[in-house]
């Protein structure tokens, strides 16, 4: 594995909770395809581990609630020929995962007014525009 995977700031996967499974992957393949296992399982459970801060623990437990089956989240990679190119891959797509469920939520839209001057042009605009089009009946023409 190229190292730890950061989920943001100092925090990142721990390697020892990481439960990988591996399995024949669908797609292409050559000679070597029926033999090697190469779709990649990645399990890690989200409810018990100590590696995240509670708050962003809590975050992610109640944003991933539809993807997790008892507490633990799965991510699957068969995309590449090779296992270790899968496996890169899973922790990678997990580890973006966890950063994106418990980042802090956005702020609050702050409604702005608009301008009256600009809403008073923007009419104006328009009342010029409705005259030009109003000239342009062809009621005096022969």
């Amino acid at each position: 594995m190229s190292g730890p995977y950061v989920i943001r700031g100092s925090v990142s996967l721990p390697e020892a909770e990481l439960l990988w499974r591996f399995s024949r992957s669908s797609g292409p393949g050559g000679q070597h395809v029926n033999t090697s296992d190469s779709q990649v399982e990645l399990r890690f459970d989200l409810a018990a581990t100590n590696a995240l801060p509670e708050v962003w623990k809590e975050r992610a437990l109640e944003r991933l609630a539809g993807r997790l089956v008892g507490g633990v989240v799965t991510v699957r990679a068969s995309e590449h020929r090779s296992q270790w190119r899968n496996r890169e891959a899973a922790a990678v797509r997990l580890a973006a995962l966890l950063a994106e469920a418990s980042a802090p939520p956005p702020k609050p839209r702050r409604p702005t007014k608009i301008p009256r001057g600009i809403n008073e042009r923007r009419l104006r605009e328009k009342k010029q525009r409705a005259d030009t089009k109003r000239g342009r009946t062809g009621r005096d023409w022969h």
